[in-house]
């Protein structure tokens, strides 16, 4: 025997039960590895157990590993086998590592070591965050009055984070009078956060008895009363609003809302006049707000009442309402409703900003003189500056394709608008633009050590689907760059929510443009950047219209010599998941590489599931298979169900352990499937990681250490591992 074997022999032995079952498991599986195979890993097989699933109208459906759910997590069966699949992917991707680390260095080369945001002022305080030198999490804090003043650290991150595998503040909130800070943090990765309050000047903890919320909260006037959003433990579903008041028991907390429809979601708001806490409530295809003064002692009223197809969303300054809405209008309006005039009397409303085809208004800001519209126009997110005297100005960029971003702007009296630009070759910029004059001040650009954006070009070019739309796609080159036919190429695409792809910077693309490749941003059908109307044609039953997009773009690119064919990697994360999965099966010979992340891939199974967290929220969607119509579209295109034996290209997949969002024995079981079926020896590599969530690793460093694991992949496997030129 081996040393390596009697190491292995002794640590089995000397091991409590199911310790010793899971490192048996994966060390044995490990050491076949490098036994069975000097060259090549032996891939992990998971077993295969009968499993029916049934449709409430008498479909039936095989699911062999349906026995990889284990909603515990504590099955170790289960346990062992996604230990052996990180074992494989250790063994697998070892040869890489001097190219894992040759891209981390680069990618955190551009980041800033000590970054500090820009300053915002709310009720006489400087807010602001900054990171020490090599540290994950940021610090939070203020000054009064000026930014000379003496600094109030507000929330020490990474203090706050030492010693736990995962951590995330989700949201912060200061008292009125300015003593107290209410915060929310996860220390799982499941989005089930725990409500701490403390003082500021003392440190002294007040509170932590309140656990598994959502992560808004919002305070009431008295500076005692914080609102909050419970959660159910199962579903996750969001699904009353309590207050809680300080020192108490959650017991004993005040139920001020209860939502009985499960096709909603709840978010917390106060309002910019600061008059209003109110309640969002909001699904697919119906919203309303419930507002109450901020006192939080009289009931939470509609702004309007809900109804089916009208979305809206409302906020209150000065002595009228902003409501921005769909109702009559696809690509929304926003109106104005007064203090005096009933608001749920929409015959009441008035037209601020019309109705517009070729404009869809996504978001607005209102100050005391002026409102802030973001919208899309031709694909590219942009704000436009509504003066009260009817003028209307939009901010001005210099390249084909871009993003703007509406920033904090905490004090509604300003005369300044705050905004974020950002593009793939320009770094992040915080801007303010006056809205009398149209002057615009740069108040920071954020530094990328040794990052020239001279260097590089984006471009924005449309492509034919196979149903003559066109499909914006904006490119990242670098300059010089030839479209010979000759090139790899690294696709990106999501589609899903109305929730767009937008051009922002990210410091891991200059890495791939400086080895000759493109980055694309398919702007598939799904997500909103063309409009409402673009949204409607990738989802419920036109949702293939996504996967055809995205494999269209890539013949498009290939075609037009951008790329060579073979050598274009996908990557999509979470619902974008679910695009590559599709896209995989439809298409595996278009693709040199897939890269997903937390990928819902197992639509069928989990949509029939109401127990399953946000299930029951997204049936406008994706549609219900409860219902003979959808079922069978869905089938259709489920990326667990269609996998079948043929060849696929290399493919990495991650998740997290604790996801709350896409549960892990998705990517697990359609894993475990592909290695069955599929008859290539191409890399299947499956990374768990057994302390995150949907959002994956916490950090910020940390989270590029993934990023530079699965580019290497990529870029192996399409042959671009040279060094950049």
């Amino acid at each position: 025997m081996s040393t390596r074997g009697i190491s292995i022999a002794r640590l089995c032995g000397r091991t409590p039960a199911l310790l010793k079952w899971l490192l048996c498991f994966a060390f044995s599986t490990a050491t076949a590895f490098s036994a069975q195979a000097e060259d090549r890993p032996i891939a992990p097989v998971a077993a295969q157990k009968p499993h029916e699933i049934r449709a409430p109208f008498g479909a039936v459906r095989q699911d062999e590993y349906y026995w990889l759910r284990d909603d515990s997590r504590t099955n170790p069966e289960m346990l062992a086998t996604l230990a052996a699949e990180n074992a494989y992917a250790d063994a697998v991707l070892a040869p890489l590592k001097p190219l894992k680390d040759k891209l981390y260095a680069e990618i955190t080369s551009r980041l800033a070591p000590d970054d500090t945001s820009v300053p915002y002022l709310k009720h006489g305080y400087y807010y602001y965050t900054r990171f020490r030198k090599g540290q994950d999490y940021p610090v939070v804090a203020r000054r009064k009055g000026s930014m000379k003043a003496p600094e109030e650290i507000l929330l020490d991150q990474s203090a706050m984070a030492a010693g736990k595998g995962y951590f995330h503040v989700g949201q912060f909130q200061i008292s009125p009078d300015n003593r107290l800070i209410a915060w929310t943090e996860d220390n799982v990765g499941r989005l089930q956060y725990r409500l701490m309050i403390k003082e500021i000047a003392s440190g002294r903890m007040l509170d932590g008895a309140v656990s598994n919320l959502e992560e808004e909260v919002v305070w009431a006037d008295d500076n005692r009363t914080v609102f909050y959003i419970d959660k159910d433990p199962v579903t996750l579903l969001s699904k009353r609003v309590k207050a809680h008041a300080i020192g108490t028991a959650a017991t004993s907390d005040r139920l001020v809302y209860s939502e009985a429809d499960d096709s909603y979601y709840i978010s917390l708001k106060r309002t910019t006049s600061d008059r209003f806490v109110c309640i969002a409530l909001s699904s697919t295809v119906s919203t309303e707000e419930r507002c109450a003064p901020s006192s939080g002692l009289e009931p939470f009223k509609p702004v309007a009442t809900r109804a089916r197809d009208i979305l809206y969303t409302a906020d209150h300054v000065g002595d009228h309402w902003l409501i921005l809405t769909n109702w009559n209008a696809p690509n929304y309006r926003l109106m104005r409703v007064r203090d005096s005039i009933d608001t749920n009397d929409r015959s009441q409303w008035v037209d601020v900003v019309p109705h517009s085809n070729g404009a869809f208004i996504e978001d607005f800001q209102p100050f005391g003189d002026f409102v802030a519209i973001e919208e899309r126009v031709d694909a590219n997110k942009r704000i436009r500056i509504l003066g009260n005297d009817g003028k209307s100005v939009p901010v001005l960029a210099d390249e084909p394709a871009f993003t703007m971003t509406l920033d904090t702007n905490a004090e509604p009296k300003s005369r300044w608008l705050r905004y974020r630009y950002t593009s793939l070759v320009t770094p992040e910029t915080i801007l303010e633009v006056s809205a009398k004059t149209g002057a615009r001040r740069v108040l920071k650009r954020q530094m990328i050590p040794g990052f020239e954006p001279s260097r590089y070009e984006t471009a924005r070019i449309w492509t034919p689907a196979r149903d003559g739309t066109k499909v914006p796609v904006t490119l990242l080159y670098r300059k010089g760059f030839k479209p010979d036919g000759t090139a790899a190429a690294y696709q990106i695409g999501y589609g899903s929510y109305g929730s767009s792809t937008d051009p922002e910077f990210n410091s891991a693309y200059p890495s791939l443009a400086d080895r000759g490749m493109i980055v694309a941003l398919a702007h598939v059908r799904g997500g909103q950047e063309v409009g409402r109307a673009w949204y409607d044609d990738g989802h419920l039953m036109k949702k293939r219209n996504s996967f055809t997009d995205f494999i269209d773009v890539t013949r498009a690119l290939v075609g037009e010599g951008y790329a060579a064919k073979g050598r274009v990697a996908g990557f999509g994360r979470s619902a974008g998941g679910l695009l590559m999965g599709a896209v995989l099966n439809m298409a595996p010979e278009d693709y040199g590489a897939i890269i997903t992340q937390v990928p819902f891939v197992d639509a069928v199974t989990t949509m029939l599931d109401p127990t399953i967290p946000l299930t029951t929220n997204e049936y406008d969607e994706w549609g219900n298979p409860e219902q003979k119509p959808a079922y069978d579209y869905i089938l259709s295109y489920s990326p667990y169900d269609n996998v079948r034996a043929k060849p696929y290209p290399p493919i990495y997949v991650s998740t997290g352990l604790w996801d709350s969002q896409v549960q892990y024995y998705e990517p697990a079981k359609w894993v475990a499937r592909l290695r069955r079926l599929k008859t290539d020896d191409n890399p299947l590599v499956f990374r768990v990681n057994m302390e995150a969530g949907h959002g994956g690793t916490s950090g910020r460093l940390r989270h590029y250490e993934e990023q530079a694991e699965y580019l290497a992949f990529m870029m192996h496997e399409l042959g671009v591992d040279r060094g950049a030129n």
